[in-house]
């Protein structure tokens, strides 16, 4: 890391123009100036708040959404050949390229944003958490049957513990996305939010503020899929690997 920051700082010092134009990026003194007086202002801390608001909120009901129907769809088999085309039709459209949809749909922007957090991550959580239902052996389910459990009792015992290993890789995938998807739609319709600030200091040429958001835009994206992490670890311990960690 150091050794690349400090080619950094000798190609746009030097305005090294190799093909690659390094004369026009800021230099990493001026990011590291920026950065630290952009983390002094009030604006900076309000924008980081509601990109968090924005992600948490969407990247939630997501979360809800995916894995009830996800378990929906992968128990049932009427309700699969249904919805599942569907699902499977709307799945590749990139949650981007509904931010018109969003804007004609939505009274403001902030609904508008939350819904296009919200449809990036629902896929991947979803399609995970069926295909963790449809991996699940049967006769763990015979099983609890034979021995006079209910259909809620296979719920609760066995398919709901047996997805979370699939359900979280979901997640944090889920996560991502819906990072990629918040930031773009903060540039395209937002008016607060870390996306729409970058775009912003790139509109008026402010380089080292843009690099300021991108890093912001790293660490946000980093910290919220280590904490995804960490709960997929607390909640899988009694996995194997989980024990053998925790020694």
């Amino acid at each position: 890391m150091a050794a690349a920051l400090g080619l950094w700082q000798l190609l746009t010092t030097n305005d090294v123009r190799i093909w690659l134009r390094f004369d026009t990026l800021p230099t990493v003194t001026e990011i590291a100036s920026a950065l630290v007086t952009r983390l002094g202002t009030e604006q900076y801390w309000l924008d980081l708040g509601q990109s968090l608001i924005r992600i948490l909120t969407g990247f939630g009901l997501a979360a809800l959404a995916g894995v009830v129907t996800g378990i929906m769809l992968g128990r049932s088999a009427l309700l699969s050949d249904l919805f599942g085309p569907l699902t499977e039709l709307a799945r590749p459209i990139p949650a981007i390229a509904m931010v018109p949809v969003a804007i004609l749909l939505f009274p403001t922007d902030e609904a508008g944003i939350v819904f296009i957090t919200f449809l990036a991550a629902y896929f991947p959580i979803m399609v995970s958490t069926r295909h963790a239902v449809r991996a699940l052996p049967t006769i763990w389910e015979e099983s609890v049957l034979t021995l006079g459990g209910s259909r809620w009792d296979v719920l609760a015992r066995v398919v709901l513990p047996g997805i979370l290993p699939g359900l979280f890789g979901g997640l944090s995938v889920g996560m991502g996305v819906a990072w990629i998807c918040v930031i773009s739609a903060e540039m395209i319709s937002g008016r607060l939010g870390v996306g729409y600030r970058t775009w912003q200091a790139y509109t008026v040429l402010n380089y080292p503020d843009v690099f300021v958001g991108i890093i912001t835009i790293g660490v946000l994206g980093f910290t919220t899929a280590a904490a995804v992490e960490l709960i997929g670890r607390r909640a899988t311990r009694w996995l194997p690997r989980g024990e053998e960690a925790a020694r």
